[in-house]
């Protein structure tokens, strides 16, 4: 038998009609007999980072327990299924989302310091300074190796002008994301916009454009048919079962989204919003379509880097389906009230549910020897731990993944007070081969996240 030393680019595209789709990691991108053959094609490392906001109660959310004897409180049950693959971390605090003189803002400056670890300035005008976010530290140095060096997306409609907090910036609250010290990077909060900018020509992104293109009778993976049935026959037979997968989940992932924007009853009965075309009817439709797009996102290897804001500060939605009709912000103002605690308790439960829902994703998709959830680092928290009291200390944070074989999962790590946030995040970019002198007010790596 004759084995070559040939292998299908990994950045291989199907291609037709001015659309192109991304692939995910196959056995043929790696060459035979070579050391990525050897080493489980040297798993890609990725990171992403959802944030929820106003605070956490945070006696149903930090174990008693440390080490791997901890249990999971109340609001982490829905983590039981991957309590292996996640560390709970405690004590890591944003020193710079204290008002160190600045007065009220705290929503604002939760928001602002998340990933970047920097006092914003308090402004309502257009000289914001902020810092760079970890995402696009990361960005900058692996995002060349992706179409997309990083994707920022949300749930809610975000402006990143006028005031939003006791004389902040809106750009402060409604983004995680930071090119510059100067420039927010705005979420996605639509799906189809969110779909087309991974799979589609990116031509445009106007409505009228959408909504023209989704009356038409075919999926943009029938433009490509030609084009994978040529590379099928390129493929082993592990392979192809991978291909069929693939493209059977991106399928239905733009049914979904087709289906979302055809009017329906419960549509139009919702209050008047200004909503996009394309966005589902509900919170958990939404978010449970997005973490689809990010999990095939991640899978074609589109990208390596995600910011998410499950809900941006200050946010006032309600939970109805979960029999809390109390506006979030609000009800984390709950003055110690044992009623409004409990509901507070159960929306974040109710993220947390969500969460879950995407980590189980991760964990069903294959990526080479291991899952994409072996192969990534997802943090999952807030800047503010305590909503009635604006605290910016003991932030409460779950890392999920196994940072393609770097971090050991199944414990709950207290780390002494003190310890920067940021040093969670230097870490993580150190773990992709990123090595900037700091983040923010990091001040070094953090231990443990390693040990077994």
């Amino acid at each position: 038998m004759i084995i070559l030393k040939k292998a299908l680019d990994r950045r291989t595209l199907l291609r037709g009609f001015g659309t192109a789709l991304g692939l995910p990691l196959f056995d043929a991108m790696v060459p035979a007999l070579t050391h990525a053959a050897r080493t489980a094609a040297a798993p890609i490392n990725r990171m992403a980072f959802c944030y929820v906001p106003n605070g956490i109660i945070m006696n149903h959310w930090t174990p008693q327990a440390d080490g791997k004897t901890f249990d999971l409180p109340k609001t982490l049950q829905a983590l039981a299924p991957y309590r292996k693959d996640l560390l709970v971390l405690s004590g890591l605090d944003h020193y710079n989302g204290q008002s160190l003189g600045d007065g009220a803002g705290d929503h604002a400056r939760a928001g602002a310091t998340w990933l970047t670890g920097v006092h914003p300035k308090k402004t309502l005008g257009a000289d914001i300074l902020s810092g760079i976010s970890v995402d696009q530290v990361a960005a900058r140095e692996i995002g060349g190796k992706t179409l997309l060096p990083s994707l920022e997306i949300g749930l809610e409609d975000s402006r990143l002008v006028g005031g939003c907090d006791s004389g902040y910036s809106c750009a402060y609250s409604n983004t995680v994301s930071w090119r510059s010290p100067t420039t927010p990077l705005p979420p996605e909060i639509n799906p189809r916009a969110l779909f087309e900018r991974l799979f589609g020509d990116g031509d445009s992104t106007d409505p009228a454009a959408r909504a023209a293109q989704a009356k038409e009778d075919r999926s943009i993976l029938d433009f490509v048919r030609e084009d994978a049935a040529r590379l099928g026959m390129r493929l082993g037979t592990s392979d192809k079962r991978k291909l069929s997968e693939y493209l059977e989940a991106v399928r239905e992932i733009e049914k979904r989204i087709q289906k979302s924007e055809q009017p329906n009853e419960l549509a139009a009965a919702l209050p008047a919003l200004d909503r996009p075309g394309g966005i589902p009817p509900t919170f958990e439709e939404h978010i449970q379509l997005m973490f689809d797009l990010v999990t095939v996102a991640f899978q074609a290897d589109l990208t390596r880097v995600v910011t998410f804001m499950i809900g941006r500060e200050g946010g006032n939605r309600t939970y109805r389906s979960i029999g809390v009709p109390d506006a979030h912000h609000g009800l984390s103002h709950h003055f110690n009230d044992p009623a409004k605690i409990d509901r507070l308790q159960k929306i974040d439960q109710h993220h947390v549910e969500m969460f879950s829902y995407f980590l189980g994703k991760l964990k069903g998709a294959k990526d080479g020897e291991g899952t994409l959830l072996d192969n990534s680092m997802v943090v999952y928290g807030s800047s503010i731990s305590d909503g009635n009291k604006h605290e910016h200390l003991n932030l409460p944070t779950v890392l999920a993944g196994g940072g393609a074989g770097k971090i050991h999962g199944g414990r709950h790590i207290r780390f002494k007070k003190g310890t920067p946030m940021t040093n969670l995040y230097l870490t993580m970019l150190d773990n992709v081969g990123v090595r900037p002198e700091r983040i923010g007010d990091s001040t070094g790596k953090i231990e443990h996240l390693t040990e077994l």
